[in-house]
């Protein structure tokens, strides 16, 4: 059975004449373009510690497997707003597992989309833990009622976005958990 014991957090843009090497500059971006990366639901484990990336990317060898939660967007129309976010809510109880969400929307800004997704984490978890709260609330107020609970520690996002390139080159973006060992 294999359970992460740290994650940690990237983010790139790539801009390419092709949809895959766009993807690929993104990747490189994110410094995460050398590993095998596998996509995984998004469930943050019980007890995980979030490292510092660098500390993260220097554990990465050329070729592994390496799991990942990725929001991913992409364009090749001119001045088109993209953007990729992660969204985290990690428990009081370090015993219990959090959620990741990916988000990746069209003309929102980074602060819109880092919202929404971090929102959308903090929703699931406090569903989980059975925090009450009005769905119809801002999330503004919902984020202060989740805390308040004393179940829900911390919340946040990692959010990429990106203009269309000017001349129609494909602009992908993403945003990525990296889940190591």
């Amino acid at each position: 059975m294999y359970v992460p014991l740290r994650i940690f957090f990237t983010k790139g843009v790539g801009r390419h004449k092709d949809y895959l090497q766009s993807f690929e500059l993104a990747l490189r971006d994110a410094k995460i373009e050398k590993c095998n990366l596998v996509t995984v639901s998004s469930i943050f484990p019980p007890g995980c510690k979030r490292i510092p990336t660098d500390d993260g990317l220097k554990e990465l060898k050329p070729g592994q497997i390496t799991f990942a939660v990725m929001a991913r967007n992409a364009t090749n129309e001119p001045n088109r707003l993209i953007a990729s976010s992660i969204g985290v809510a990690v428990p009081a109880d370090n015993t219990q597992y959090g959620y990741l969400s990916e988000h990746h929307p069209f003309g929102e800004t980074d602060e819109k989309a880092g919202e929404y997704a971090e929102d959308l984490a903090a929703t699931m978890l406090a569903t989980t833990l059975g925090v009450e709260f009005n769905p119809d609330t801002a999330w503004d107020e919902r984020e202060k009622q989740y805390k308040m609970s004393g179940k829900i520690v911390r919340t946040f996002n990692v959010t990429q976005s990106a203009e269309g390139d000017k001349n129609g080159l494909w602009t992908t973006v993403i945003s990525s958990a990296i889940l190591l060992p």
